[in-house]
């Protein structure tokens, strides 16, 4: 039967092409043409731009009568991946704007097949919509997801936008009922991994009910065509293999010869049955009905088509699969060696009862096809989605590479067992498609907690309003401020610090400053340090109930109050909070003149690329559009479809993470000038995060590059500058420490408005190393401890006006040593008698190979003072061969807090206290300033000792930079 008239198209309607038929030296009809005398279409298994717009594919048509093009993730990633074809594609597309990786692809294959399709559409106009046809597919990601394949086959549909665009469905069963209701949408679908003919007729069914439902709608079926992709030569090779497996098996001759003689036969047999079903379905007062009005028959398309046993002929599946109303689609080089040999007859329909036979003597040997099909389609699935990542890893490297510095560099040098651990969890990753399960806010991928409640992180960068943010620069701008105060602690301070210190000052906007601290003398000091009236502060709390804030704002309010009266004095703040906080409340009550919403699916470490960290960028006037479009830059380098090997934060993550299962797990910030506030915050994020569990990787930052020798083998280098920055002192002890086989990472941004791409891959290395160490990176559950105590305390002072009596361990004029019975007992064992020394000697000899030092000074952080610990971190760091950490509190509870209570057991604590030379009230409270930090330096320090951990306390009196001088001698002595 004449294919045209199949469809419905009288012959006298047919246009026939005004072009010679080919023929080949012998004068017989080329045989790829031939095909379609028996009513056989042949589509083309691959595209390239250049195929098209050189006009070999026009040539194909006219020389050949091919068709229509199929294209799937194989095709696209050879032409793009293996050649320079597409770069200059790619460049013209990136010189408008960055954009995703996906996107970046789409766009690139929607203008192949609308080009393809405008050379197929001749074909398709003269032959009424029957053929012509070009096959676009859906995300392979998208096989098990049936609102993801309806949506993106309706985007695709309309951006392609061409009458002749087939969109692929894959035959899952999460893709069947999307391609019914695609086909009722009035959308051509070509059904694709199609092994099973019971999923074939469920496909034929899906798209004859779509195709009712389409004209029930008063849709005009004429225009939508279908075709049913049968995967052929992949049976043969499955089959084959358990075949030759029974073979193997088999003692008997006759079972052997009768094994090997289904061998290469099965996938035609299967193929022939299936157009058994197709004959069976488009026939019939159902059809019937259908076709008149004007509706086609899916017809059977056989895909997969190339001969890949060696044993059997090159044509073998075309040769055997030619008939009536079908379509072969053909690799180029199938199609080539079609038309140098291939013979032309009407196969399909030769034999049937034969097929039968062989597939019933294929179910007797023990072998079952349904199984074999369905393993297919899986593997199918898995193949296309394989295809697809190294499709976006390719397409990901061309566009970094057209970006080159717009993007930051990373060079990881992790050193032979560490590399291997993460070259193997990269491809679990990939594999597994663990990103985008990051991406879709699969908790499963940490511990199956809460986690998919806190990943609004991974949107807030694209749904900032900047020209919100812009307006209300404009309006601080105005109105004359010379000084931007944010209150804060944790991530509502630590990344505005950074942007405070990382850019400079603009004119006309406020300086920017950040209190986070209830140390009176630190507290006094940011007071000196600005001009009230014309201050603006910003009340940084997500909960609304954290005490620094809290108490900051109760002060600060007072001092406006009384510099420009109470009445006005809510014009002064502007609150950022989540909705419905307590603070909300109180800003609302006290006429703060701007509150703005965080979003309460961020946690406060992840916070700095939201309002929380935009706002007060916004008011000292840093540029947010240029922060937040580098930001984006790695936000679509880190994104969903960019596979692990390409992705950077991922590679990030996953290094830093599998560094600290090996015992690397003192993750070493070293930032340059430019930079050097970025570890404080990274700090906090990679502690709070992973600390936890008795697990967890404990950053190390501000502690300055040594040689090689005090270094132990729990270290991970994090080298962060800025181009142009270069330290050859610096670099060469970088290189001796890679060299000694210590893991490194190098971070270069191109210049300090880069900042926002290191928070975002930060972000997201932090989560993924969580998911490597089995944590929840989210939650901060040791944090809560210290609090209560410290609530505990302030209470009982409230009540009695003294804190409760504790008792030194050790008491002198100078200093009171402070501890728990069991560290006691310890350090007594250990040497610790009636002085000092004897307790700082007897403490920091307990720490070893793997454990880390962290001095903890509840002291105003003033600069002479962070030089003072790091004289004493280093004096440890050279002596004891361990790393170390030097905090100032309360800053760091809401910080690195968290690691060394709930992380690794393997923290020396040595808390510093010190009597206030004066203290500062609090409005409204009995407590004062003092008070409060007091209550929470116990609090903390009772949560170490209860956890087991080794701590010492010491408390100086009298004059505190003449103390401090002390401890520090007193630790070099105890030392040497």
């Amino acid at each position: 039967m004449d294919l045209l008239t199949k469809f419905g198209v009288p012959p006298e309607q047919v246009v026939e092409p005004d072009i010679e038929q080919p023929r080949t030296e012998q004068g017989i009809m080329n045989p790829v043409k031939a095909l379609e005398q028996r009513g056989q279409s042949v589509w083309l298994d691959f595209l390239a731009r250049g195929f098209v717009v050189k006009g070999d594919l026009k040539k194909l048509i006219d020389n050949d009568g091919v068709k229509g093009v199929t294209s799937n993730p194989s095709i696209f990633e050879k032409a793009i991946g293996s050649s320079s074809e597409y770069d200059g594609a790619i460049a013209a597309a990136l010189k408008s704007g960055d954009r995703p990786v996906a996107e970046l692809f789409e766009l690139l294959a929607v203008e192949d097949i609308q080009l393809a399709a405008d050379v197929l559409r001749p074909v398709h106009d003269r032959l009424k919509a029957a053929d012509g046809f070009v096959s676009l597919e859906v995300s392979p990601y998208l096989a098990l997801d049936t609102k993801g394949t309806i949506a993106e086959a309706k985007r695709l549909w309309k951006q392609v936008n061409r009458k002749n665009l087939m969109v692929k469905v894959p035959a899952t069963s999460e893709g069947l009922p999307a391609i019914q209701h695609l086909t009722s949408e009035g959308i051509s679908i070509n059904i694709t991994l199609l092994f099973s003919r019971k999923v074939y007729v469920q496909g034929a069914e899906a798209y004859l009910a779509g195709l009712e439902k389409y004209v029930a709608g008063g849709g005009d079926p004429s225009h939508v065509a279908s075709v049913a992709s049968f995967f052929v030569s992949r049976i043969d090779s499955a089959v084959d293999k358990l075949l030759d497996e029974k073979i193997a098996q088999a003692n008997d001759p006759s079972e052997k010869e009768r094994l090997a003689e289904l061998k290469g036969k099965i996938a035609i047999a299967n193929a022939k049955l299936a157009y058994q079903e197709y004959k069976r379905l488009f026939a019939g007062p159902r059809w019937e009905k259908l076709k008149a009005k004007g509706a086609k028959p899916q017809r059977l398309l056989w895909a997969s088509t190339g001969t890949k046993n060696k044993d059997y002929s090159d044509v073998l599946y075309v040769e055997e699969l030619i008939g009536s109303d079908t379509v072969n689609t053909m690799p180029p080089a199938t199609l080539e060696a079609f038309r140098d040999h291939g013979r032309v007859r009407d196969s399909l329909e030769e034999n049937i009862e034969d097929a039968r036979r062989v597939l019933a003597e294929l179910e007797k040997s023990g072998i079952s096809l349904d199984a074999i099909t369905d393993d297919l389609v899986k593997d199918g699935v898995k193949l296309f989605a394989d295809a697809a990542d190294k499709l976006y890893g390719a397409v990901a490297h061309k566009r970094a590479t057209v970006l080159g510095g717009g993007i930051d560099r990373q060079a990881l040098a992790l050193g032979s067992h560490i590399g291997k651990a993460v070259e193997k969890a990269t491809e679990d990753w990939r594999a597994s498609g663990k990103i985008r399960r990051l991406w879709q806010h699969d908790k499963s991928l940490w511990t199956g907690t809460d986690e998919d409640k806190w990943l609004g992180w991974l949107h807030s960068p694209a749904s900032a309003d900047v020209s919100d943010y812009e307006d209300f620069a404009r309006r601080v701008k105005g109105q004359g401020f010379t000084d931007a105060v944010v209150l804060g602690m944790g991530g509502s301070s630590l990344g505005p610090e950074v942007l405070a210190e990382t850019f400079a000052s603009k004119p006309g906007f406020p300086k920017l400053h950040v209190l986070e601290s209830t140390d009176p003398a630190q507290v006094r000091h940011l007071q000196a340090s600005i001009n009230i009236p014309k201050t603006l502060f910003i009340v940084s709390s997500k909960s609304g109930s954290t005490t620094e804030p809290n108490v900051m704002k109760d002060y600060f309010f007072a001092q406006v109050s009384k510099a420009i009266g109470a009445d006005k004095a809510g014009h002064r703040f502007i609150a950022v909070t989540d909705p419905g906080s307590s603070l909300e409340k109180v800003a609302t009550r006290q006429g703060f003149a701007r509150i703005f919403h965080g979003d309460p699916t961020i946690g406060g470490r992840y916070s700095v690329l939201s309002p929380f960290g935009l706002v007060p960028a916004a008011t000292a006037g840093v540029d947010l559009r240029t922060l937040l479009r580098h930001a984006l830059s790695m936000v679509r380098s880190c994104g969903p479809e960019v596979p692990p090997h390409e992705n950077p934060g991922v590679q990030l993550g996953l290094a830093m993470g599998h560094a600290g299962l090996e015992g690397r797990d003192k993750v070493t910030i070293l930032s340059s000038k430019k930079t050097s506030d970025f570890g404080a915050w990274a700090e906090q994020l990679i502690a709070e995060s992973t600390g936890k569990e008795g697990k967890g990787l404990i950053p190390i930052d501000g502690e300055p590059l040594g040689d090689v020798a005090p270094y132990g083998q729990d270290r991970f280098f994090i080298d962060i500058r800025t181009e142009g920055e270069n330290d050859g002192a610096h670099d060469e002890k970088l290189t001796a420490l890679e060299t000694a086989g210590h893991p490194v990472v190098r971070i270069v941004m191109k210049s300090v408005d880069h900042i926002g791409q290191e928070f975002f891959r930060f972000e997201i290395a932090t989560a993924v190393a969580g998911a490597v160490l089995g944590i929840n990176p989210f939650n901060h559950p040791d944090v809560e401890d210290a609090k209560i105590k410290t609530r505990e305390l302030i209470a009982a002072f409230e009540k009695t006006g003294a804190l409760p009596p504790e008792k030194p361990v050790m008491a002198s004029a100078r200093a009171d040593i402070y501890t728990d019975e069991k560290n006691a007992a310890a350090l007594r064992r250990a040497g610790a008698d009636g002085d000092l020394g004897s307790w700082l000697k007897a403490h920091l000899s307990r720490s070893g190979a793997g454990d880390y030092v962290a001095l903890l000074a509840y002291i105003e952080r003033n600069h002479a003072h962070i030089d003072v610990l790091q004289d004493m971190r280093l004096e440890v760091r050279d002596k004891r061969h361990v790393a170390t950490c030097a905090e100032f509190g309360p800053r760091f509870l809401h910080s690195t807090g968290q690691a060394y209570k709930g992380g690794p057991n393997s923290g020396v604590f040595l808390q510093i206290t010190a009597d206030d030379a004066k203290d500062l009230a609090i409005p409204g409270q009995r407590a004062s300033f003092g008070v409060i930090k007091a209550a929470q330096a116990r609090g903390d320090f009772d949560v170490l000792t209860e956890r087991g951990r080794r701590a010492l306390r010491v408390h100086l009196k009298g004059d505190l930079e003449a103390g401090l001088k002390e401890l520090d001698t007193a630790i070099h002595n105890s030392l040497n």
